[in-house]
């Protein structure tokens, strides 16, 4: 029976690539550098201080790995602060509360830095539903690297058998199932598009879950 769900953030709890977008685009140009869709598309589901290596290896940047976080982190913070289009996605604070009064256990292991898990987790009062938030800059290896998912199902109690993973990203889904984790692909059709065809069943609502089903994955049909 699964006994815990680890949640990725981005793109599955709320839909912040938007504001993304357009905070590391601006970034972008005020670098005075060009990052077509094809290569940003690729940073999907990687940590924040990955993405920056990238970006010092692709471009001529003059800032420090350090200083380039920095920056980012206030092109991003600011869109955040001063953007109403920052919404969870629908149906998924349901499932959340559904979830955590039937007694499973709840964590989140997202590339986000920890600022921004908690940004987004007190704008919408998720503290009290998750037991653990585990961040991507605390690992040295982004998705699709399964080391966030491996040290998730290590912090549950459970064994990996018990714990399922809800993923967007095609890096995403890869790291779960490296980690030998059953994978659920959401595809809201708001985020960036992602391949999900290695993920064990692929949903396009919340509304296909519930607490009952996911405690009988595998064997629940979700339809």
């Amino acid at each position: 029976m699964i006994k815990c769900v680890l949640f990725d953030m981005d793109g599955v709890i709320v839909n912040t690539e938007p504001i993304g977008y357009k905070a590391n685009q601006d970034m972008y140009k005020a670098l005075g550098i060009i990052v077509p869709d094809s290569v940003y598309n690729t940073f999907v589901g990687n940590s924040d201080k990955n993405i920056v290596a990238k970006l010092k290896d692709l471009y001529e940047i003059s800032l420090t790995h350090e200083e380039l976080l920095e920056k980012q982190y206030e092109y991003y913070f600011k869109a955040f602060d001063t953007s109403d289009d920052v919404e969870l996605l629908p149906g998924v604070k349901d499932l959340i509360i559904d979830l955590h009064s039937s007694g499973i256990k709840l964590i989140v292991a997202s590339s986000a830095s920890n600022a921004k898990i908690e940004k987004v987790f007190t704008r919408f009062g998720l503290h009290s539903y998750f037991d653990a938030k585990l961040s991507g800059e605390d690992f040295e290896f982004s998705k699709p690297n399964p080391a966030i998912y491996i040290e998730a199902a290590n912090q549950s109690g459970f064994t990996k058998e018990e714990c399922i993973v809800i993923e967007d990203s095609t890096n995403g889904i890869k790291a779960a199932k490296a980690a030998g984790i059953y994978c659920i692909g959401y595809e809201s059709g708001l985020s960036i598009p992602q391949d999900t065809s290695e993920a064990d069943i692929v949903i396009t609502d919340f509304d296909q879950l519930n607490s009952n089903k996911i405690k009988g994955l595998p064997r629940t049909v979700i339809i």
